[in-house]
């Protein structure tokens, strides 16, 4: 509500998932016995999305990975009369090593539970398994089935394949998210002076863009930006 205040013209996207918000640190509501409850998390996911359409969100971006969200979330928003709301779902998600620097700031890694509770120790239960390939492609189909209007691959460089994929079987635009472990990965090599950041940096961006995205989400945005446009 202050963004919007402040910057009427800006387009703010906004994160769907439970996770920041869990004691055990999954995107999802956890069972005793250590199952996720995809339906009850659905219900809130949707609250959330709701919530924070009426806070001035321009477009949700649903994270979390639960089966059918993406049409739940649509629906909640129409009732509400959110119709202007767009949905960019993290559509290719997945249960990838390069995560972590951004799960140690935010304290968001799965985490023991008390006695009784069984907690998964990651979340492979509904994020992707980075050997399957063709699961991106179901997810995309359904997604888009279900009211998405932007879809994502996540992380970027390891899986420009699912980027161009994706890009090659449907007409909705293709987000990709280059993610912390990316990020850190360069920064690091960068201040070993192993190789050029600037280069580096820019190089993997247009990547992205030759694999068929249209959106790129990085932690180097304001960096590039000023790149791009000549400063040093």
């Amino acid at each position: 509500m202050l963004l919007k205040d402040a910057f009427p013209d800006v387009e703010i996207y906004t994160d769907v998932a439970l996770d920041p918000y869990n004691s055990d640190g999954h995107d999802g509501i956890v069972r005793d016995d250590g199952v996720i409850l995809n339906d009850e998390t659905v219900e809130y996911l949707c609250r959330q999305a709701v919530s924070q359409a009426e806070a001035g969100a321009d477009c949700v971006s649903p994270s979390d990975m639960m089966d059918g969200r993406v049409g739940a979330i649509r629906r909640a928003l129409d009732r509400e009369g959110h119709t202007h709301v767009s949905i960019m779902s993290y559509t290719a998600k997945y249960a990838s090593a390069f995560y972590g620097p951004f799960r140690d700031a935010l304290a968001s890694a799965p985490k023991a539970g008390q006695a009784h509770r069984r907690i998964p120790p990651n979340k492979k239960e509904y994020q992707m398994d980075p050997a399957n390939y063709r699961e991106a492609l179901r997810e995309a189909a359904a997604d888009e089935a279900e009211g998405a209007d932007i879809m994502m691959v996540k992380p970027g460089m390891p899986y420009l394949d699912v980027v161009r994929s994706l890009r090659d079987n449907t007409s909705l635009p293709i987000s990709v998210y280059h993610v912390s472990g990316e990020y850190a990965m360069l920064k690091a090599a960068a201040e070993r002076g192993w190789l050029n950041e600037k280069d580096a940096a820019l190089e993997a961006l247009m990547c992205f863009r030759r694999a068929g995205a249209d959106l790129i989400l990085t932690y180097y945005s304001v960096e590039a930006a000023k790149w791009l446009a000549g400063e040093k």
